[in-house]
């Protein structure tokens, strides 16, 4: 490998300036954003009470993928992110297509957080939409342009705040069950009233767990910020195993408290299920609290998109998969090149969402719930492959896959599950359909490069 595939070229080397307690923090609340506190509401009234199901089967997909990419990253810690790994395991085609995929689906993120920040402050600020979109993404663009460590210290404060918030609204929620303050309404008994703990169905379960894994989305940052700290291969281990930490206590323990306190029939979508369920305890002042968290949960994972975008950009292009003059790093080992170039298409997406909501915006966000599940199981293929090899000449990695390989296939045959629910599902079907066109359209750009390549 090149040189500058490496990234150790001049004006090419990225920063290792990151601290373990910003890749454990990241690691605890990079996960959590605007899709727990908001968007669980759509889950709840998806699938009902099943929706726990839902979270448990999205979670350990996230936890066993995050192992596997443990396993791949100790084992090989100058790869850089997944998708060196891919590369690695499945060649330079599924590279090509995991790493456009996988920027399309954080450029999209960047324009979603924006977009709800800017829901969230225009009642606070009287400025257009799209100028407060603007602000909140040249803010975090900012934060990122200055170094890995600005943007580490902006998330470990910002998930400190988020984790505060989950903590204190779990003791609430379990004081009020425990008779200590409240209405009284607060019971077990709504996890089964009001239809049954399957009230949508068994196929719920499965045909929502894609909007889960959105919200899931965010745990492997924390393997590409590792890259960036001194001791990689240690970060990524305590990385990969506090996952089980993250789904437990913030999601999975947060939507049962929720359940218990509101009666889920009772919770709209696009409404925050927290402030439900803090107003129906009577709380003062929650719409409020809680739509400072929110914000607070939107620019940390607008933050962090930025972040991401711009390190697998930078990543793509030391291999000849995007220009490359985004490769290039500014004196603190920022690759600023690919920042403003992800901040810039972030904001374009923005822009088109408020220009053409139902058409562009609408393909775009689409498309992105199947892509992630899409470059999940490239890294389950990839790390079967690599560990069919390794196997091969008798080596086992240090960090190994737990019960390999029937944890991979399974994962694997979950994934497809799921693509299969959603392709059966009316309400999801379109993810499948924009998903494989957007696939289809990163192949053919792959092939046109390749024959231009070509003397």
């Amino acid at each position: 490998m090149s040189e500058l595939a490496l990234g150790t070229a001049p004006g090419a080397r990225l920063a290792h300036s990151l601290q373990p307690r910003h890749v454990a923090m990241i690691s605890l609340g990079g996960v959590i954003g605007a899709g727990l506190f908001v968007g669980s509401s759509a889950a709840i009234a998806g699938s009902g009470p099943g929706v726990l199901l839902s979270y448990l089967l999205a979670g350990t997909v996230a936890l066993l993928v995050m192992r596997m990419l443990g396993e791949m990253a100790i084992d090989a810690p100058e790869a850089g992110s997944f998708i060196g790994h891919v590369r690695r395991g499945l060649g330079a085609r599924a590279a090509f297509v995991a790493g456009w995929i996988y920027w399309l689906f954080w450029a999209v993120v960047v324009a979603a957080e924006a977009i709800g920040g800017s829901a969230i402050l225009e009642a606070w600020i009287p400025l257009p939409r799209t100028v407060l979109d603007l602000l909140l993404v040249l803010a975090m663009t900012a934060t990122n342009l200055v170094s890995v460590r600005s943007y580490g210290e902006f998330e470990f404060w910002f998930s400190g705040i988020k984790i505060l918030a989950i903590v204190l609204f779990c003791g609430l929620c379990l004081a009020a069950l425990a008779g200590a303050f409240g209405p009284g309404h607060a019971s077990v008994a709504n996890l089964w009233s009001g239809g049954g703990f399957l009230a949508r169905g068994p196929g719920a379960v499965l045909a929502i767990i894609p909007t889960i894994v959105f919200q899931y989305t965010g745990s492997e940052i924390a393997t590409v910020a590792a890259a960036e700290s001194a001791d990689p291969g240690r970060n990524v281990a305590r990385a990969t195993n506090t996952v089980a930490l993250r789904v437990l206590l913030f999601y999975v323990s947060s939507v049962v408290l929720i359940l218990c306190v509101v009666p889920w029939r009772g919770l709209v979508p696009g409404h925050s299920p927290f402030v439900a369920a803090m107003d129906r305890l009577g709380i003062p002042g929650a719409a409020t609290a809680m739509a400072l968290v929110v914000l607070v949960a939107v620019l940390s994972c607008l933050n962090s998109a930025l972040y991401v975008t711009s390190r697998v950009m930078f990543e793509m292009a030391a291999h000849g998969d995007a220009p490359g003059w985004l490769v290039r790093t500014g004196p603190g080992g920022v690759p600023r090149r690919a920042i403003l170039a992800g901040a810039a298409v972030g904001m374009l997406v923005a822009i088109v969402s408020t220009i053409s909501p139902d058409t562009v915006f609408a393909f775009l966000l689409n498309a992105s719930g199947a892509l992630i599940l899409l470059a999940y199981l490239l890294i389950a293929l990839a790390q079967i492959r690599l560990r069919g090899a390794q196997a091969r000449v008798g080596r086992r990695p240090a960090f190994a896959m737990w019960l390999f390989p029937y944890a991979s296939w399974g994962t694997v045959a979950v994934i497809l599950a799921v693509l299969a629910a959603m392709a059966a599902t009316p309400a999801t079907r379109p993810q499948i359909e924009l998903g494989s066109t957007t696939v289809v359209l990163v192949l053919a750009a792959y092939e046109v490069r390749n024959r231009r390549r070509t003397p």
